[in-house]
């Protein structure tokens, strides 16, 4: 039987009292090893659920468990502790420091995290390591963030997210900025990397020609109800 890494049951969510987005989730599992694409147009749900998964928002009711841990019952430093530990993630926006090197941004999680510190011998060589691989130019290290263009901080956001191997890592729309060319030239090199690492992907987009890439596609629909 296949290892869950994602299984969500019977989660309950919504902003606030006042607010009229409630979503429901009846069951949702990932295994590990899986590169799934979560399809879903803007407004759908489909960052609160994503970030349900990572652990930034607490269901009203039911449970989501990561990697074995049911973290909606974790204590809030515990539960920022398995996500460092268990998660990396790349953001719509980067989320990349603009005014600190490239190097500083990719080893950020490693402060964090001291599972996948110690899955690191060291730090700067992993981080230059996985530049190489992800094609970045060799003098990449002289480089602030803020300098880069926008696919290059695409990459140094998955440099980030994948070192220290982490098990899960979690996509949100990386390539919706990019042309058709320079998204399948983005998905060859991530999709390498996380094989290299072993890691579960889980991307989140609009764009249903991705689903190829992927062994699963599951539209958000089938996730969740609205219960507006």
């Amino acid at each position: 039987m296949d290892e869950n890494i994602i299984k969500i049951d019977s989660v309950r969510f919504h902003w606030s009292k006042k607010s009229s987005f409630k979503i429901f989730v009846p069951n949702f599992e990932i295994n590990k090893g899986e590169k799934v694409l979560l399809l879903g147009e803007s407004g759908s749900g489909k960052t609160t659920l994503l970030s349900l998964i990572c652990g930034f928002l607490n269901p009203l009711s039911g449970s989501i468990s990561i990697n074995g841990s049911t973290i909606n019952k974790l204590s809030s430093k515990t539960k920022d502790e398995h996500r460092a530990d268990n998660i990396g993630i790349i953001f719509q926006q980067f989320n990349l420091l603009p005014y600190a090197n490239v190097i500083d941004n990719i080893v950020l999680p490693l402060y964090f995290s001291k599972v996948r510190s110690a899955n690191v011998t060291n730090q700067r060589e992993s981080a230059l390591n996985l530049c190489k691989q992800l094609r970045l130019p060799d003098d990449i290290d002289q480089y602030k963030a803020s300098s880069l263009s926008v696919g290059q901080q695409q990459r140094v956001a998955v440099a980030r997210a994948l070192i220290g191997n982490p098990s899960l890592v979690i996509a949100d729309e990386p390539t919706s900025s990019l042309d058709t060319d320079a998204q399948q030239i983005f998905l060859d090199l991530m999709f390498e990397q996380i094989s290299n690492n072993k890691s579960t992907l889980l991307m989140v987009s609009h764009d249903r020609s991705l689903a190829e890439r992927f062994d699963r596609l599951i539209d958000i629909n089938e996730v969740l109800t609205r219960e507006d």
